[in-house]
């Protein structure tokens, strides 16, 4: 298995651990969401928590369908007025997003010793492995893997 650099694994959790920003109503979920698809080229890493980390980026044809999935997702299982489950470091210029999964939110938003873990985070950091101990269901497992054996 590749190491990572100190340097780089640092960098990783200091974003993560970084300043994030909720989108909180469904337009905006929309309208940054064509802000990502704008930067599809860009090298993204689509990290599902409790999967692999991945060791490459995901091809702009990757992400962009991640996107829609995701998309899809959220609006089936998070059936509530407003979004709140996507966060992101800088709404203009993305470069680390974190996504909660619906069926698993604990306290996201407030404060908790014991916050969490998204379900999927969006990074042009190569990401680092944040919880081995995971539990991540069979369902999302094969929602995920079919959305990347293709």
């Amino acid at each position: 298995m590749k190491q990572s650099s100190p340097q780089q694994t640092y960098e990783y959790y200091r974003q993560y651990r970084g300043s994030f920003t909720s989108i909180l109503r469904w337009p905006q979920l929309d309208e940054f969401w064509q802000t990502l698809k704008s930067m599809a080229a860009t090298d993204w890493y689509i990290y599902a928590i409790g999967e692999d980390v991945p060791e490459q980026p995901a091809s702009p044809e990757q992400f962009e369908s991640f996107i829609s999935e995701i998309d899809a997702l959220l609006r089936k299982e998070h059936q509530e007025d407003f979004c709140g489950v996507v966060y992101v470091d800088d709404k203009a210029e993305p470069s680390f997003i974190k996504i909660y999964d619906p069926n698993n939110l604990g306290v996201v938003c407030g404060f908790s010793d014991n916050p969490p873990l998204p379900g999927w985070i969006l990074s042009t950091t190569k990401p680092e492995q944040l919880d081995q101990n995971t539990f991540l269901p069979q369902s999302r497992k094969r929602w995920w893997r079919r959305l990347f054996s293709e």
